[in-house]
């Protein structure tokens, strides 16, 4: 017996890349399970990721009980900003290549059916409600403004140089390939200017990696920011200063359990809002997705996103 206490109706937007590979039947699957739950399901399905936004913006207008994102933190990303400020609640199903999201939400984020039943518990009671990092920028071609959303992290460092290579590899699939784009940008890596204002106090810094947390991780389950907490209102905002490629590869290992935030080349600020600018031509990615170059203004909104998720 479902563990809602009436059907749902609920959007189920679907990762077009996962059309085919080894997570080409998850999203039907996700379907199929939440039908037979009793659920009024609709599924989207679209050939790529501009169509399945227009689809699915449309379809969360029509204020279903939840929007379902079937993939990665991409499409945590997607199902955010369409979103973030409604009632709207999100869920998330990963089968994606990091699924960091899921991680920091507690859903189980390797084994679909574990999460289908997170999901439909979380159905029947109030959802969460966390912060969300919102991006504003002025395109430098253009002058035109521009705004996006996102839900774990910001990255705008040696990290995103690393996504930027990562996103052009075919092979491997992955955590793997972060790895190796990561091993492979080590080979030149060498720190960057920034400037950066934290709540208003200017920072100078040379750095090589900088990244804001609302979650405690990117790239697949690195902690990069241990401390994060989805609704405490502030970003952990991560500098890593220079260091040499020897001492990064022996910091490297520490990400995952959270570990490198003792070693004396990093620190940890925490803020609201945020300003990022660099000497450098540095794209900055959030949720794994490309935003846009630097520089940034980001600041954390408490409270705007609704997430299907086991509490706190």
């Amino acid at each position: 017996m479902p563990a809602t206490s009436r059907p749902k109706k609920i959007v189920v937007a679907i990762n077009p890349s996962a059309s085919f590979g080894s997570t080409r039947d998850v999203g039907p699957a996700v379907v199929q399970t939440l039908r037979a739950m009793g659920h009024e399901v609709t599924s989207l399905t679209e050939p790529d990721f501009e169509q399945l936004t227009a689809s699915a913006r449309a379809a969360v207008q029509k204020r279903p009980d939840a929007l379902v994102v079937v993939g990665g933190d991409g499409m945590v990303n997607l199902g955010t900003n369409l979103v973030v400020n409604t009632k709207v609640p999100l869920g998330i199903i990963p089968s994606g290549t990091g699924n960091d999201m899921a991680r920091g939400l507690g859903i189980p984020h390797d084994d679909v059916e574990a999460a289908i039943r997170a999901l439909d518990a979380a159905l029947a009671e109030p959802p969460r409600v966390i912060d969300a990092g919102r991006i504003r920028w002025t395109d430098a071609d253009t002058g035109e403004a521009g705004e996006r959303w996102f839900a774990c992290a910001l990255s705008a460092g040696f990290d995103a140089i690393v996504n930027e290579r990562a996103n052009g590899m075919r092979h491997p699939k992955g955590p793997s390939r972060y790895i190796l784009a990561m091993l492979a940008e080590l080979a030149v890596l060498r720190p960057l200017r920034y400037r950066l204002e934290l709540d208003g106090e200017q920072v100078d810094t040379k750095a090589v990696l900088v990244a804001l947390g609302n979650a405690q991780s990117f790239g697949g389950g690195m902690k990069v920011t241990p401390d994060a907490i989805l609704d405490d209102g502030l970003f952990d905002v991560l500098i890593v200063e220079p260091l040499s490629r020897i001492n990064f590869l022996r910091i490297f290992p520490r990400v995952f359990k959270g570990e490198h935030v003792g070693h004396p080349k990093v620190r940890i600020r925490r803020a609201k809002r945020v300003r990022i600018a660099c000497d450098d031509p540095i794209v900055a990615y959030g949720d794994g997705e490309r935003i846009a170059p630097l520089p940034l203004d980001v600041d954390l909104v408490p409270g705007v996103l609704r997430v299907l998720a086991p509490p706190a």
